[in-house]
Parts: structure tokens; C-alpha cells; sequence
């Protein structure tokens, strides 16, 4: 749990909430002092305030979003910044809390935020191992998936590339096991999740 937030007592009292909650959480005066030691690949939760000196809490989200940071962000508006909110949840936010707030709405949100940010790390794990797999066919084993997911029969897929069904069939066994699928439906499955096909 990360929170940005240039108010001292605002920034303390939030750590001291989660803390008490028992999630680790870390302060940050800004959100220069959070991206100079933030790890992109870390995992968790950001509440930024909305506004702050330098860079603010749309920036901060923009900045997170062009690393590739998939962390999710709420931010913490006073009423009057509504609309700048909906600018926050359009540039990548996942919520925003308007003060004063309770301290059960905003643990509820983190909570719910906490568990999004371990699906989606599970899902871009899964996502990656896919692609890992991809990437270790050779061409002509990339071009029988490909036509496997057209759902082309080894007759066919033997006549596309001009060799026998036979060698369909041990590029097809060869592309089953290093995609690592037990059944035709999860090597689909499995390569269209991954948004390679």
C-alpha cells in the first residue's frame, strides 16, 4: 500500500488507518518522492490525493500507466474536484473517495482494489507464460497453430503449407506440448487470452 499525499497529517493518519487494518503502507510527501523509488512490477494499492504541488494525482496516473503499472489508484477529492475525479477515472483511476470520508468506505475500496490488482498480476502471469510458450515455436510451428485456431483440419493445414498430413500431425504434437495444453479447446483458450491469435 502506497499513499501520495502532500499533507503531513492527511498522509499519517491514512498510513496509521491502514496500518491498523494490518496492510503495510508507506507514505510519500509527493509523487516525485513515490516514482523515484517505485518498482512497477510491485504489488498492492496507490491512494493519491487529487490535488498536490508538482505533479498531481491525473499526472501521477498517467505516468504509472505509460511504465506499464498495472497497480490500481484511488484518489482522495474534496467535493469541489468532482469533476476533475471523473478526469482521474478516465485517465486510469479505479475509484475516488470524496472527503471527508469514513474509514470503512475507504478500507472497502482498498480491499476490493487489493484483490483486482492480485487478479489482474494472476491474469498478466498466466498472459505471460502464454507468450513465453508462443515464442519458443519455430515459424513453421507458429503457421499449423495459427491455422489450428481457424480451425483448419490437418488435411487442410498439410495443403496450406504444402507438406504431408503426417507432418501435420508431429507439428501439431510438437505445438500441443510446448504450449504446454492437454486439449485442442485450453491451446485455443489459452492463445487467444493471451491476445496472440
Amino acid at each position: 500500500m502506497y499513499v501520495v499525499d502532500d499533507d503531513d497529517a492527511a498522509r499519517d493518519s491514512l498510513v496509521m488507518l491502514l496500518k491498523s487494518d494490518g496492510l503495510l503502507a508507506k507514505g510519500f510527501a509527493s509523487a516525485h518522492d513515490f516514482l523515484a523509488t517505485f518498482d512497477p512490477e510491485a504489488r498492492g494499492c496507490i491512494v493519491s490525493d487529487l490535488r498536490m504541488p508538482g505533479m498531481d494525482g491525473i499526472e501521477l496516473i498517467r505516468e504509472l500507466r505509460s511504465v506499464g503499472c498495472i497497480l490500481p489508484v484511488i484518489v482522495i477529492t474534496g467535493h469541489a474536484d468532482v469533476s476533475r475525479a471523473v478526469d482521474a477515472m478516465k485517465a486510469g483511476a479505479s475509484d475516488f473517495i470524496e472527503k471527508p470520508f469514513e474509514s470503512e468506505q475507504l478500507l472497502r475500496v482498498i480491499r476490493a482494489c487489493l484483490e483486482d490488482n492480485d487478479a489482474a498480476v494472476d491474469a498478466n502471469s498466466a498472459k505471460t507464460r502464454v507468450l513465453r510458450r508462443l515464442e519458443s515455436l519455430t515459424a513453421r510451428e507458429r503457421q499449423v497453430l495459427d491455422l489450428i485456431i481457424e480451425g483448419a483440419s490437418n488435411k487442410i493445414i498439410a495443403a496450406r503449407l504444402s507438406i504431408s498430413p503426417r507432418t501435420v500431425e508431429i507439428y501439431r504434437a510438437n505445438v500441443m506440448s510446448k504450449m504446454r495444453a492437454d486439449s485442442l479447446s485450453d491451446l485455443i483458450r489459452s492463445t487467444i487470452t493471451a491476445g496472440a491469435a
